[in-house]
């Protein structure tokens, strides 16, 4: 059966309509949803008998609470959710001083390949529906303490971009669950048609995974460079009004050797010239039959030191829940997929 929760009030419309229930009913069943949070069809009390009825013979709620959880010493949580057979995933709690923030999946695996990624190691298997998006948010147990999401779990969110739009229209809705997009974060590693409707057609906040400012070093790292240039990307981000409250980031993992020196500090000065945004720097975070390694702290503090001074806003990301492989790029269903098989 069909899940009702993840669906838009579009979506909620033809549903209504098919079950011939009037057509305020879809707002009805979409604060039942997203602002009541029911556990079953048969609490939406507005609802006729008989429509409720015609709805339960063809759809569920569609909640799926977590399979397990494990908590890292500095208080992160990685949760798993299992939404049937190969389509598991992780998402990180991450509590700090007076914010809650929940990372995301958008799939089961990736296909980009990063080379520093450990759930591109995985592969891909499935793009996550909405309903399974979102149910990352609904079955948390924090979820009410929760101030701010960030699509940078397992996934390339544009990848799956149909679905990611749905789940934050939801998140942001009036008829939804009314958060602002600031609380929203998006992130890419610069899919350029993706990411262009996405910036027409939302407003929650952009995060580019960078890396290197260099096209050739990037194509190492990053095999959709040679789909979608670095260059190209950064010209697609520059055409969009940066000035007010959305905000425009740059992930930057620091390598050893390969793009923390003074080349790449006055290059990335270059390319983001004129644009409002803010670099972040990340601590690499080892992973198996990789050559990468993690630039030293002082190279770290001294490289955000230097883009700072250059006017360039930078801010290093502190590592949390390296522990228990929550930490940024460690991610991964692989061996528990492997034992589905």
């Amino acid at each position: 059966m069909d899940a009702l929760y993840g669906k838009t009030l579009d979506e909620l419309k033809v549903i209504a309509a098919d079950a011939g229930l009037p057509a305020f009913a879809a707002k009805q069943i979409a604060v039942w949803l997203y602002h009541s949070e029911v556990d079953s069809i048969d609490a939406m009390t507005n609802i006729s008998k008989t429509g409720r009825e015609k709805l339960a013979k063809q759809y569920t709620i569609g909640l799926t609470p977590n399979s397990g959880v494990q908590e890292s010493t500095d208080g992160t949580k990685k949760y798993l959710f299992s939404y049937g057979i190969r389509r598991t995933i992780e998402a990180a709690y991450i509590p700090d001083e007076g914010r809650s923030t929940l990372c995301v999946s958008s799939q089961v695996g990736c296909k980009m390949g990063c080379l520093f990624c450990m759930t591109g190691k995985q592969g891909f298997q499935a793009h996550l529906t909405s309903n399974e998006i979102l149910n990352q948010i609904r079955s948390l147990p924090e979820k009410s303490i929760l101030t701010n999401v960030v699509y940078m779990g397992m996934g390339e969110p544009f990848d799956n971009l149909e679905n990611v739009l749905k789940s934050s229209e939801i998140l942001t809705a009036s008829w939804g669950y009314g958060w602002s997009p600031k609380r929203i974060t998006v992130s890419t590693i610069g899919i350029i048609p993706a990411m262009e409707e996405f910036l027409n057609k939302s407003q929650c906040h952009l995060a580019v995974s960078l890396h290197t400012p260099f096209e050739e070093e990037r194509r190492q790292l990053m095999p959709v460079n040679h789909v979608y240039p670095l260059h190209e990307v950064i010209q697609t981000i520059k055409k969009h009004d940066w000035t007010h409250q959305r905000r425009v980031s740059f992930e930057y993992i620091m390598f050893k050797g390969v793009n923390d020196d003074a080349r790449h500090i006055n290059e990335l000065s270059r390319i983001l010239h004129g644009l409002k945004c803010r670099v972040n720097l990340i601590r690499f975070h080892p992973i198996p039959d990789s050559p990468l390694t993690s630039s030293s702290e002082n190279t770290i503090q001294e490289f955000k030191e230097k883009l700072n001074a250059k006017g360039i806003l930078t801010t290093i990301r502190a590592s949390r829940g390296q522990d228990i492989d929550a930490a940024c790029g460690l991610l991964s269903t692989k061996e528990l997929l492997r034992k589905e098989s």
